[in-house]
């Protein structure tokens, strides 16, 4: 498939829909009244990123949804966005109240860890259970990795997704950190172009230049993964040269409080190599919040 059919497949999939009055895009699977499974993505990516997972929690009986974060994928780039994990977090969870949805599982990846964290700080009761891939919990002494660095800076970042071969240079950075061979070139040409979008990539400068590192926000994040107010669960791509398993997965298993950590031969994207592994690690959690419903 061309790139071209690639997102015409994507487009068609998913639908439309308004949150907090901005615009965005959705990938819903599954029965309706089957418990929903809300997927967070990080950066650069979007819903896209998700589309073997959904399929597979649907044949587990869940309802799989990913949607698209403002600045991001076919969502909306709106100038006054606070593009802060913040500001991401409060339009998520308006964005569950658009879709219908009271109580979810979430999964989260990369900073939709944090975006999801804002979700479960700010409405407990609404998470069902919480699944870690590849995420920051401890963000005071997050560092991005060198291949993000240069979209932090206003000018370098944007004099890098206007050169010319950002193409095979992009496919080659997802190649070496991202994902596996079996990706073809034209599914990461698609991130590509969901990354750039109608704005050329401004809005997700901009997301890159509002990362919250902060103490407060830590502490904020350790409470909702270590709480015990709902299943919590890790599964890392043990490949990952951006999120090592061994600093940034030991410090969410610590935060969550587990003996563990589950894990995948994979890279950061572990969604496009081991899509049957999350969503076996999701029907596992719902399983923990079935058996701890009923114990109450």
């Amino acid at each position: 498939m061309s790139v071209d059919e690639v997102l015409a497949a994507h487009r068609g999939r998913g639908r439309e829909f308004t949150a907090a009055g901005v615009r965005s895009f959705v990938l819903d699977e599954g029965r309706s009244d089957a418990e929903p499974v809300v997927c967070l993505h990080g950066v650069p990516a979007s819903s896209f990123v998700y589309r073997a997972v959904l399929p597979e929690l649907a044949r587990r009986g869940l309802r799989g949804i990913a949607f698209d974060l403002p600045g991001l994928g076919l969502a909306a780039r709106p100038d006054d966005f606070d593009y802060s994990w913040t500001g991401l977090g409060r339009w998520a969870t308006a964005a569950l109240d658009a879709l219908g949805m009271d109580r979810v599982h979430l999964v989260v990846h990369d900073i939709g860890g944090p975006v999801g964290f804002e979700i479960a700080a700010a409405a407990p009761d609404r998470v069902r259970s919480l699944l870690l891939l590849n995420t920051v919990v401890a963000v005071d002494t997050f560092r991005r990795p060198w291949v993000m660095e240069p979209f932090a800076h206003r000018s370098l970042g944007r004099a890098w997704l206007t050169a010319a071969g950002v193409p095979v240079v992009f496919r080659t950075l997802m190649r070496t950190i991202g994902v596996g061979p079996s990706v073809p070139a034209a599914e990461l040409d698609a991130h590509l172009r969901l990354l750039l979008g109608d704005d050329s990539g401004r809005a997700f400068l901009r997301i890159m230049r509002s990362f919250e590192r902060t103490t407060e926000k830590r502490r904020r994040y350790e409470t909702v993964v270590g709480s015990g107010a709902y299943p919590v669960g890790l599964l890392w791509g043990s490949k990952d040269p951006a999120l090592p398993l061994r600093t940034y997965g030991v410090q969410a298993r610590l935060a969550a409080r587990l003996d563990h950590i589950p894990s995948v031969p994979g890279k950061h994207f572990l969604q496009e190599d081991f899509p049957d592994e999350i969503a076996a690690a999701v029907a596992a959690l719902a399983q923990a919040d079935g058996r701890k419903t009923g114990e109450r």
